[in-house]
């Protein structure tokens, strides 16, 4: 593939078909669905930071209502380029909710990494107020997963984007 054919699939890429868009959608939604059944399940079972079940349900509705809205036929670019104001109301929309979901993770963060190894024990006589063990480890985990991810797409992005600068070296002798 040339330069020129590579810019142009890069711009343009190939849509994947609809089942394998269903499913995707699908696979993306059960994240969301497990952290509010876990928040709602364990509401009150963790008296050290009560913010965990609590964050763990908002992420999720709003992470369900990015992928309700991403379905949404209002979301797609017609061929010729130009923009309704509805489709201009659902990029602003989109936008609003992700800027809410990163603020809103980076206060999950605070939450649950100050907390740390809670006590996960909720009939000891001490003083230290309990967590729920799966409530807890499911939060955590699923917030380490979004750095993993993050790091790995990082990782990802940069190893393209050298094998693009090494295959994309035009040689003096070719026409630009």
């Amino acid at each position: 593939m040339s330069n020129s054919g590579l810019i142009r699939h890069i711009r343009n890429p190939p849509t994947p078909p609809t089942p394998v868009l269903g499913c995707s959608k699908i696979f993306f939604c059960v994240m969301p669905i497990a952290q509010i059944a876990i928040g709602a399940v364990h509401l009150d079972d963790c008296p050290r930071q009560h913010y965990i079940p609590v964050y763990l349900i908002v992420v999720g509705i709003f992470g369900l209502m990015l992928g309700v809205l991403s379905c949404l036929p209002c979301t797609k670019t017609p061929e010729d380029g130009t923009s309704s104001p509805i489709s201009r109301l659902c990029t602003a929309w989109n936008s609003l909710i992700t800027f809410f979901l990163f603020c809103w993770f980076i206060a999950g963060n605070v939450w649950i990494y100050s907390i740390y190894q809670p006590n996960y024990n909720k009939n000891t006589t001490n003083t230290d107020p309990y967590c729920d063990r799966t409530l807890y480890l499911f939060a955590f985990w699923t917030t380490t997963l979004v750095y993993i991810l993050l790091g790995l797409f990082l990782v990802g992005g940069c190893c393209v984007l050298v094998c693009f600068f090494l295959c994309g070296r035009a040689d003096a002798d070719d026409d630009i």
